[in-house]
C-alpha cells in the first residue's frame, strides 16, 4: 500500500495524540492536525491545521481521541477551550474512502456522518489495545491513590467494581502491593478469576452490604452501579476512584453530597503518553491499512 497517497487527520486529544500523529508521519502520509497540544518544535511531517474543518479537509482517514465523547458530542481536546463537535459541514470535507478511527462514536456523529458515507471503527474495548494501554492506566490509578490518602496501600480494604480488562489488571496490582481486596462483579467467570488471583470475590448485590469496611472503592464500569445505597454506607474517610468512560461507574453528585473523596481518574492512559500513544498506533495502523485495502482506487 502506497502511504504516500494517504491524508490522515488527528483532530482532538492530548500528548498521547501528538506520538500518534507522529507515528502516523513516519509512514510517509501526510498528517494534519488539530486540537492537541502543540510542541513547540512541531512534529517532523505533521501540518497544524488552523481549524478542526481544515485538519478534515481531504483527509482518507480521520483520527479521534482515545478518551470517550462528551455528552454534547464534543471531542476531548486537553488544549482548546473552544469544543470541537464534527458537524456534516466539517466531515463532508473527507475524501473517499471516508473513515474515522475512534475510541467510540455516539449517535450524533454517527448521525452526522451517516449521508456521507462514512464508516466508523471503534476500539474502546478492543481487548488488546486496553491491555497495551493498561499498564499506564494503572500507574496513573496508583499515583491518584496515593496523592489523596493518608494510608498506605498495603493492608487497605479496596473494593474493586468490575473486572473486565482493566478492572482485572487493577486487581492484580493491589494485591501484589498489599493491599486486601474485595471485587464485585456480575460475571461469575469473572468473580472466579479474582478469587484464584488472591481477592475475596462478591457479586454486585453484596457491595452496599459490604461497603462500610472500605477504606477506597475503584470503579471500571462505565455504568453507574455505585449509588445512593452504597455510598451512604461507605465510612467517611474513604476515597472513591472512578476510571470508567462517560457517563462514569460512580454517582458523583450524590459522593460529594456525602463529602465523600471522589476522583474521576478518566485518561490515566495519558499518564505515558509516548508509551500509550504508540501502542494506540499498533492497533490504529492496521485498522488502516484494512480500510484502503478495501479500496486502493480511492486513494
Amino acid at each position: 500500500m502506497d502511504w504516500q497517497a494517504c491524508t490522515i487527520a488527528v483532530v482532538g486529544g492530548d500528548r498521547r495524540e501528538q506520538e500518534i500523529a507522529r507515528q502516523a508521519a513516519l509512514t510517509g502520509a501526510r498528517v494534519q492536525a488539530y486540537g492537541f497540544p502543540w510542541p513547540d518544535a512541531g512534529i517532523q511531517g505533521v501540518v497544524h491545521a488552523d481549524t478542526a474543518a481544515a485538519a478534515l479537509s481531504g483527509a482518507h482517514v480521520a483520527l479521534f481521541p482515545i478518551p470517550g465523547i462528551a455528552p454534547d458530542g464534543a471531542l476531548f481536546a486537553q488544549a482548546l477551550t473552544e469544543r470541537i463537535i464534527p458537524t456534516r459541514d466539517m466531515l463532508v470535507a473527507m475524501r473517499e474512502p471516508r473513515a474515522i478511527i475512534l475510541g467510540w462514536a455516539d449517535a450524533h456523529l454517527k448521525t452526522a456522518a451517516q449521508d456521507l458515507g462514512i464508516t466508523f471503527h471503534e476500539y474502546e474495548w478492543d481487548k488488546d489495545l486496553m491491555l497495551l494501554r493498561g499498564p499506564a492506566i494503572v500507574e496513573g490509578m496508583l499515583r491518584v491513590i496515593i496523592e489523596n490518602t493518608d494510608f498506605t496501600i498495603h493492608q487497605a480494604q479496596i473494593g474493586v467494581v468490575g473486572q473486565g480488562t482493566i478492572g482485572f489488571l487493577v486487581t492484580r496490582t493491589l494485591i501484589a502491593l498489599g493491599a486486601r481486596v474485595s471485587v464485585f462483579a456480575r460475571n461469575k467467570v469473572q468473580r472466579a478469576e479474582a478469587y484464584a488471583a488472591g481477592a475475596q470475590s462478591y457479586s454486585l448485590e453484596a457491595l452496599e452490604k459490604e461497603a462500610a469496611r472500605l477504606d477506597i472503592l475503584i470503579s471500571s464500569v462505565p455504568h453507574q452501579l455505585v449509588g445512593p445505597a452504597v455510598l451512604g454506607a461507605l465510612p467517611a474517610h474513604a476515597l472513591l476512584v472512578d476510571l470508567a468512560a462517560p457517563p462514569g461507574g460512580i454517582d458523583r453528585e450524590i459522593a460529594k453530597s456525602l463529602g465523600l473523596r471522589f476522583i474521576w481518574a478518566r485518561g490515566m492512559g495519558s499518564r505515558a503518553p509516548v508509551t500509550v500513544g504508540r501502542s494506540q498506533w499498533s492497533g490504529i495502523r492496521p485498522r488502516i491499512e484494512a480500510i484502503l485495502g478495501m479500496a486502493p482506487e480511492s486513494v
